[in-house]
């Protein structure tokens, strides 16, 4: 009778742990946000470390199904495919801004084989008060330079050389951009210290990010930057 007891006792112990540690992994799993199968244990580590990183930072609650209508931005027509892996939306206590985890996948051809090339990335967006219309900018190359010395295509503000000498911008509606591209827009971008980075505006909603790994410095910097011109945009 007591060896039964103790034995029933034994099992229930037992269902309980394995409850408590389905809960918490259930809890990991639903605060983290996106299934991580078939993902490289060093892929997952980046994303976690971002993800806490980011917690450090910010207030940062899960999205829930949205449709950032990613097709829209040329940053992400250049893949192959691409696919929302989760966003986290960042309550600032002005305009809400987001991060997004984007799994992109590249044709790329290898020893006379087209083979697929995974990139997980990390962009933030952001959605602005005023139109833009379509703006990219990027940092500009000696390669940029010379091409307008030939066929001028980007948009310059001669009341900001700094500015107009660091960047290349692209822009389809010039009285839009210009009127938008404000001082206190040009100094925000003057002060992203990031390499190789794009931003990319499609009317009211702008994205930036860049081809680099997945890191908790980048995207806290990033996140920062959304949310800055979030609240003067």
């Amino acid at each position: 009778m007591i060896f039964s007891l103790f034995y029933a006792l034994q099992k229930l112990n037992l269902a309980v742990s394995l409850l408590s540690l389905a809960g918490f992994k259930y809890k990991l799993m639903s605060d983290f946000l996106f299934d991580e199968s078939g993902l490289s244990q060093e892929t997952i580590d980046s994303f976690r470390a971002t993800y806490d990183e980011l917690r450090e930072h910010f207030n940062i609650q899960l999205t829930g199904h949205i449709n950032f209508h990613l097709e829209d931005f040329e940053a992400f027509n250049q893949y192959h495919n691409h696919q929302l892996l989760g966003s986290y939306v960042i309550k600032n206590g002005h305009s809400d801004c987001y991060l997004l985890f984007v799994d992109t996948k590249a044709k790329k051809a290898k020893e006379g084989a087209i083979t697929g090339h995974y990139e997980y990335q990390t962009w933030a967006l952001a959605y602005l008060k005023r139109d833009f219309g379509r703006v990219k900018i990027r940092q500009e190359t000696l390669k940029d330079k010379l091409a307008e010395l030939i066929h001028p295509l980007e948009l310059d503000f001669k009341e900001d050389k700094a500015f107009s000498d660091t960047f290349y911008v692209l822009v389809n509606d010039h009285a839009k951009a210009i009127h938008c591209m404000d001082r206190h827009f040009r100094n925000a971008v003057m002060d992203i210290r990031e390499d190789d980075f794009v931003i990319e505006i499609v009317n009211h909603t702008l994205i930036i990010g860049n081809k680099k790994p997945i890191s908790p410095e980048r995207a806290v910097y990033m996140a920062e930057f959304v949310c800055k011109l979030a609240e003067v945009c």
